[in-house]
């Protein structure tokens, strides 16, 4: 297929991107901003990752001017819109319209010059979060997790709208918690650079059940729902590919037993009595992967990520 791809300096999208070339796709990625502007390290590296596979198109926001042109010029077999707007997303105050604008601008426009220039045969791929909405399973309700959760489900939601006016097919590829190389500074990292540095790991939030999985498997995962998507004719589907799905406390004991022997230190992990919950206890995705199917590797990942963090201890 001849793909159309936002959003590949993030970690998820530059795996995501990698995978689908080496499945035989052509990949053309956009980039918000320009080259030298991609000042901190990793998101450095995952771009110049991405340019080792894909052609890259800089200074190019969805629905923006150079964007439609883009869209307007060749013929698009699939949309992969895996771009939001993650500005401050962590905070309370994180604006989720001003978010689902920019997630969303020019929105009929892009999708009707995608028909026209894929003869209708273009389908849109939204990526989607766990912690949105009433996704995954899990408790209270499956609440949103944060504004930014809402600003995603808002996006899908009118990207469902406009695709299904136009007769376009549509699908939801819905990411859990993934870890692997190149991500950033988040629980896995933080695990296994506080055993790099002889340090236990001190885990706060030991009851909170999450769903983590390797990005290796997820990229894979990713490519086979973007094919099976690129057959479909008129079916609305969704892909909620699910990893370690147990607690944080379990999952960083997983860590360290696989990570023990390859770092060759003690990894050590303080699991601390949980009393804050801020959060849903239980979130996560339901269908696992085939992992055999899709000729993916588990020990391999493992060693994977170990290699990584090995060669770049102190990157954030």
């Amino acid at each position: 297929m001849k793909i159309l791809f936002t959003g590949a300096s993030s970690f998820t999208g530059m795996w995501f991107a990698r995978q689908l070339v080496r499945a035989g796709h052509e990949v053309t990625a956009t980039f918000r901003r320009a080259p030298g502007d991609y000042l901190d390290d990793v998101r450095a590296q995952r771009v110049a990752a991405v340019l080792e596979a894909c052609k890259g198109i800089f200074g190019c926001t969805f629905g923006g001017e150079r964007f439609v042109q883009l869209v307007g010029d060749e013929p698009w077999d699939l949309l992969c819109h895996h771009a939001a707007d993650v500005t401050n997303y962590r905070e309370p105050g994180f604006d989720v319209l001003s978010a689902v604008a920019n997630n969303s601008r020019n929105l009929p426009s892009v999708l009707e010059l995608l028909k026209r220039s894929g003869r209708g045969r273009t389908r849109v791929l939204i990526t989607g979060s766990v912690f949105e909405n009433d996704e995954g399973a899990g408790s209270q309700g499956l609440p949103a997790f944060s504004p930014y959760g809402l600003s995603k489900g808002f996006t899908y939601q009118l990207f469902r709208y406009h695709a299904g006016l136009l007769g376009l097919d549509v699908g939801k590829f819905v990411i859990p918690n993934p870890f692997g190389p190149l991500e950033e500074a988040r629980f896995t990292a933080y695990l296994i650079r506080s055993w790099l540095k002889n340090e236990s790991a001190v885990v706060k939030t030991p009851m909170y059940v999450r769903d983590n999985i390797h990005v290796s498997l997820l990229a894979r995962a990713y490519v086979s729902f973007a094919e099976e998507l690129g057959a479909s004719t008129g079916r609305l589907l969704r892909a909620r590919p699910s990893g370690y799905t147990e607690s944080q406390g379990a999952f960083a004991l997983r860590v360290s037993r696989e990570m023990r022997t390859r770092l060759s230190l003690p990894c050590e992990v303080v699991l601390l009595p949980q009393t804050e919950f801020e959060e849903p206890l239980i979130r996560i995705n339901t269908d696992p992967p085939n992992a055999l199917a899709l000729g993916w590797d588990e020990a391999t990942a493992w060693d994977d990520m170990a290699s990584y963090y090995l060669k770049s201890p102190t990157t954030d």
